[in-house]
């Protein structure tokens, strides 16, 4: 069920401590004026007034800028020219802000009083923390998780993610279960906290992904190079999700498989992507039959498309590969060395204490 609109706040509601570094919220808009007009006010009544809050427009044709400048005098705009997908919009519109902590946020997120504080802490506090995701809770069913971050997330051996309270399709409700605050292998991209000066250093998101699986991508890189991921569960926020792509697209379906095994080609290391290399094929082979015996063609040709996008950039991911491997400082901790598919099948559905 959907909660009550917010009342339009165009002037800053809260003050903050003097010593928090400088912060910059940035929202990534494509033709969403009716996600600013709906969540647009919680973001401004909570978010402090030292902190800048920007609408970066990815080349919108439905009026989202002039709603913004008329109905949000105190938000800044930065005008992109044309629609550069998720990653690459980001990327754009980050080389524009002066700050030391980015925090990027989904044009249909809801925030709460006090989300933005301890974030930021989070990243003042800890030199090597690189980023800190809020614990995400579903708009629509508010008890429930939100299936695209949750209480922090995690992926598995073969490079599937699922998170704390959200595993494969299955939600788990918001008991309290999961509110320390822990090293997590991803942050959400939807409400997603760093340190500018290592997003730069990183190389931002990987642009040839577009949208979807960037942050996983940005957060494995960030570990590579020596920075812990984190999840800070006292800031919640509350995510619509499939604002852009329905969950069910085909579209969704094919950036997910196709950037996930361009992230697995970049950075696992050698061993894994040995073990990679010979059960994914299988496992995705499997689902496309799932897919087509469900009579959902379109999404079994999704997961062919990306297979075959994969394969025509093995040349180009080869030397991003070099790029990310020469450097490496540490690997990754809070890869989960099992099968999370399997798992579920053998009925974990929750995630309990597995890590």
């Amino acid at each position: 069920m959907d909660s009550p609109p917010l009342e339009v706040h165009p002037t800053r509601g809260v003050t903050i401590a003097e010593d928090m570094i400088s912060t910059a919220v940035v929202i990534l808009n494509w033709n969403g004026r009716q996600h600013l007009e709906q969540f647009l006010p919680s973001v401004v009544k909570h978010t402090p007034r030292q902190v800048r809050i920007i609408v970066a427009d990815n080349g919108s044709t439905d009026n989202s800028v002039s709603f913004v400048k008329v109905n949000y005098p105190t938000v800044e705009i930065i005008e992109l020219k044309e629609n550069h997908g998720f990653a690459k919009g980001y990327n754009l519109a980050l080389e524009q802000v002066d700050a030391e902590c980015f925090v990027l946020l989904n044009s249909d997120v809801e925030v709460t009083e006090g989300w933005l504080e301890p974030l930021v802490a989070t990243i003042t506090n800890d030199p090597n923390v690189g980023a800190v995701a809020p614990k995400l809770r579903s708009y629509g069913y508010r008890d429930k998780f939100e299936y695209a971050g949750a209480a922090g997330g995690y992926i598995d051996l073969l490079g599937y993610p699922f998170c704390r309270g959200r595993i494969l399709s299955t939600l788990e409700s918001d008991c309290g279960q999961y509110d320390d605050k822990r090293e997590v292998f991803w942050a959400s991209g939807a409400a997603f906290c760093c340190r500018a000066e290592l997003f730069r250093r990183a190389g931002g998101f990987d642009a040839d992904f577009f949208a979807h699986m960037e942050e996983i991508d940005l957060c494995w890189r960030m570990q590579l190079m020596g920075y812990k991921i984190m999840v800070e569960p006292r800031s919640v926020v509350y995510h619509l999700g499939g604002g852009t792509l329905p969950n069910d697209s085909p579209r969704k379906l094919y950036l997910n498989y196709r950037n996930n095994l361009a992230m697995l080609f970049k950075c696992a290391p050698t061993w894994q992507r040995c073990i990679v290399a010979v059960a994914r094929p299988l496992a995705d082979a499997l689902s496309a039959m799932v897919y087509l015996v469900k009579g959902q063609r379109e999404l079994t040709k999704a997961v062919w498309q990306a297979y075959k996008e994969f394969f025509l950039a093995h040349k180009e991911l080869g030397k991003k590969r070099r790029a990310v491997r020469s450097s490496v400082k540490q690997e990754s901790h809070t890869i989960y060395r099992g099968s999370i598919v399997l798992r579920y099948a053998l009925g974990g559905k929750k995630f309990d204490k597995m890590m």
